[in-house]
């Protein structure tokens, strides 16, 4: 299984560290950070603003950061559009949404997963942006036990990464 994960409009500097950990942890190709996620090495920042950012990052990317293909993207639909042509299938991580929803280690979604995948994260409180929907394959949810509705974004994303790889 190959995979490339989306940091979409998440807010958090220590979510985007801990979820290029992550990334790096599990061997993922490629990070693509869009929408208002905060970058590394962001030149469109003053020096001091960038340096902080980067700061927050490292402290739990832990030098992640540096071993990952990351990079930024203006225009993540006309990318995803491209990941797309050259057949990666766009899953997201969602939930409360019930139009192609799989849950994750289901059966359902090991017969409809190929061996390239592009995980898209949404906004640590609403999710993915609606705008993204139409360019997604299937989305998948992680099975809640709990009271809680839904995991901090970096934790899910940890668990959707390894419960795809698993296939």
């Amino acid at each position: 299984m190959e995979m490339i994960v989306v940091l979409h409009n998440i807010r958090s500097c220590y979510n985007v560290g801990a979820i290029l950990r992550t990334c790096e942890g599990f061997g993922v190709k490629r990070a693509i950070l869009s929408g208002y996620t905060p970058r590394i090495n962001d030149k469109n920042l003053l020096p001091h603003l960038r340096e902080k950012l980067n700061h927050e990052i490292h402290k739990t990317a832990l030098g992640a950061e540096e071993m990952l293909d990351v990079y930024a993207s203006d225009d993540i639909i006309s990318e995803l559009r491209r990941l797309k042509g050259e057949g990666w299938q766009i899953v997201g991580l969602e939930n409360n949404i019930e139009e192609k929803l799989y849950q994750l280690g289901s059966s359902e979604l090991k017969e409809r997963l190929s061996g390239k995948v592009a995980l898209v994260l949404g906004e640590e409180v609403n999710g993915i942006d609606d705008a993204l929907y139409d360019i997604i394959d299937l989305f998948v949810e992680i099975p809640m036990r709990g009271r809680k509705e839904s995991f901090n974004v970096s934790v899910a994303a940890g668990i959707a990464m390894y419960g795809i790889m698993a296939v």
